[in-house]
């Protein structure tokens, strides 16, 4: 990603309960979004950016991965609430992300989360061009899960083992490698128009895993055999066609094409119907995806094979909806979509997004959804989005947000280790292996850290929810179930919500062509003619105790001028609260900027955040250099 011409004036998270939660007009999604990615960062391996992250519990780990089999494997997420790096769910979480950033870029950019979207995605995609090491060899996995099971501590003291496990010619793994070739295909389309030298080296990956993938067959859990108790594979030819449709996507090479068109039949491609998408199948992905080929009229001579994958998009779609003559896929009596005991909520939030991503094809072809009972408007779709959206955020029979740290009554007992033993920072001692369960595992009380962002299992087919930290079933978050969402709540806030209500934070990487449009929803503070800044403010969040609302504010400091700006001294009037990121000064109402960042360069921005109830502050320049 290209460098950020932003200083960030200040590092700091606010924690509210209830911060989220429902809004008069209903739940807000934007508020949900920003917390599905904030915990990407509470997963994250490796060395930690501290300047940009903002779970503060966390720190570095995992900084040796690799170091047995001489290979550098820093970084990447870990899978949920333990602390293996699993290939497979990984990338497909990254793909998710991707998508969603690609289908749903606008609405992340009007909620100005563009920047933190493909940072969660580069986190990942850093970590997979790492672990391919040469043209058909992928690392696919960083620990065990049984050893790491087996211990109840934080990712900053593990002392379990972190064996790394590959594969290659002699040991394939068509399913590891094809998702590893879609999630980077996908993200060169992400990152294509803020990064376009980094876009063409995820292409450069993506085709070579595929082309070793399609040329070395076999299942990864054959090859790496520990990771078949956590998640083994049903199989391999849809990775293979999920790959080569991200492929034809990114490239536009016939070539891709082609190949999902021949291999259609052989590989189940149109002949599975299925009622399932997730991090082992992708039918329906794949189904969804070249449909939009169709619907564009791009199919040319492969058009008619493309009806077969259309009718198999339909198939699933329709079964979401309960539009599919008895062939349905199972809802719980308050409407959730059911599909596995264990950790349920991780298919629902798939299911939920590939929908929200058929409903644009369709909208966008001015298109319908044809059903055995009846015809389904693209909008109806979207409605049945919400509809599990906003069972995840609360309405349902337990009242309860199964998205960690959103609204008033969330589950406070998640299975996840770091969440659950007091923070590196605030308990210095290392906790053991079986310390941590006899210590933390079992007590009562809450988790000490909130795991924002994170969706549990959640609850069973008869809606009921047990918040058991023992209860892994129902209590622990994945990647793979929170990654969905991310493109989700992007696309609900702007159809749904108010967008003016919700602005959070979250810097925009460069663009070739920066747009005004980024700045539509800020208001510009008056500053006197010939001042070498400009303020930029905008209401982060909001939240009412008692009778009193109190606005988050952030104001972002932009050098307008060709000179550096030194020495600025402001004067903020009618400030009621606290403000970070300024240094005061000795003078009423005047602040500066912190001592580290004395000198704010041309077109270089900063940031500050004040809190406080009722109109904003007024802002002015007392002097500078």
């Amino acid at each position: 990603m290209k460098n950020l011409n932003i200083s960030l004036c200040m590092v700091m998270t606010v924690v509210l309960v209830g911060l989220g939660g429902s809004v008069a007009s209903g739940f807000n999604y934007g508020d949900a979004l920003d917390k599905s990615l904030m915990f990407f960062e509470a997963q994250r391996s490796g060395k930690l950016p501290m300047q940009e992250q903002r779970i503060k519990w966390r720190a570095d780990s995992g900084l040796k991965d690799g170091i047995q089999q001489g290979v550098e494997l820093v970084g990447g997420y870990y899978d949920a609430g333990d602390h293996v790096k699993f290939g497979l769910p990984m990338a497909y979480s990254v793909t998710m992300l991707a998508w969603g950033a690609i289908e749903f870029s606008k609405e992340m950019t009007d909620l100005n989360q563009i920047g933190h979207t493909l940072r969660a995605i580069k986190w990942g995609t850093d970590y997979f061009v790492k672990a391919h090491t040469q043209p058909n060899v992928l690392w696919g996995q960083v620990g065990d899960g049984v050893s790491d099971h087996y211990c109840w501590e934080r990712a900053e003291d593990m002392t379990t083992s972190r064996t790394a496990y590959k594969i290659d010619e002699q040991h394939p793994g068509s399913d590891l490698a094809g998702e590893t070739a879609a999630a980077l295909a996908a993200a060169a389309i992400a990152f294509r128009t803020y990064n376009s030298s980094y876009s063409n080296l995820l292409l450069v990956h993506a085709k070579q895993l595929f082309t070793f993938a399609d040329r070395y067959r076999g299942l990864y859990d054959e090859s790496i055999s520990c990771a078949h108790q956590f998640y083994a594979s049903s199989g391999y030819s849809d990775e293979l066609l999920w790959a080569a449709a991200w492929l034809h996507r990114a490239t536009g090479d016939e070539y891709y094409l082609k190949y999902v068109v021949d291999n259609a039949v052989y590989m189940g491609g149109t002949g599975l119907a299925v009622k399932e998408f997730s991090w082992d199948n992708k039918y329906a992905g794949v189904q969804t995806l070249l449909s939009k080929v169709l619907l564009e009229g791009k199919a040319g001579p492969y058009a008619s094979t493309l009806k077969q994958y259309q009718a198999k998009a339909d198939y699933f779609s329709c079964a979401c909806l309960q539009k599919n003559d008895g062939y349905n896929v199972q809802k719980t009596p308050g409407g959730l979509l059911y599909l596995h005991d264990w950790n349920n909520m991780q298919y629902a939030s798939s299911a939920a997004f590939l929908l929200a991503v058929y409903s644009n094809y369709l909208s966008a072809a001015k298109a319908q959804l044809n059903c055995p009972e009846g015809q389904i408007q693209p909008q109806e779709l979207l409605n049945f989005v919400k509809s599990q959206a906003d069972y995840i955020l609360g309405k349902n029979p337990e009242d309860m947000s199964y998205l960690v740290g959103y609204g008033p009554k969330y589950p406070i007992h998640v299975h996840h280790r770091g969440a659950s033993i007091a923070s590196v920072f605030s308990l210095h001692s290392e906790v053991g292996c079986t310390q941590g369960f006899d210590a933390w595992y079992n007590r009562i009380q809450p988790n000490p850290n909130v795991i924002y962002g994170g969706l549990v299992g959640g609850p069973d087919r008869n809606d009921d929810y047990s918040d058991d930290r023992s209860n892994y079933e129902q209590t622990e978050p994945t990647i793979s179930g929170s990654a969905p969402l991310v493109g989700i709540f992007a696309k609900l806030q702007s159809s749904y919500g108010n967008i003016g209500s919700y602005h959070n934070e979250s810097p925009l990487p460069q663009r070739k062509n920066p747009s005004t449009a980024y700045l539509s929803k800020e208001l510009t503070h008056k500053t006197p003619q010939g001042a070498p800044v400009e303020f930029l403010h905008s209401i982060s969040s909001s939240w009412t105790v008692g009778t009193t609302t109190y606005y988050r504010h952030k104001v972002i400091i932009k050098n307008t001028s060709v000179k550096p700006v030194s020495d600025l001294k402001l004067v903020i009037e009618n400030l009621s609260g606290s403000v970070w990121g300024l240094s005061p000064t000795g003078e009423k109402n005047t602040y500066e900027l912190p001592q580290w960042l004395k000198v704010l360069n041309p077109g270089s921005e900063c940031i500050f955040v004040y809190v406080q109830g009722g109109p904003q502050a007024k802002i002015l320049i007392q002097s500078f250099h």
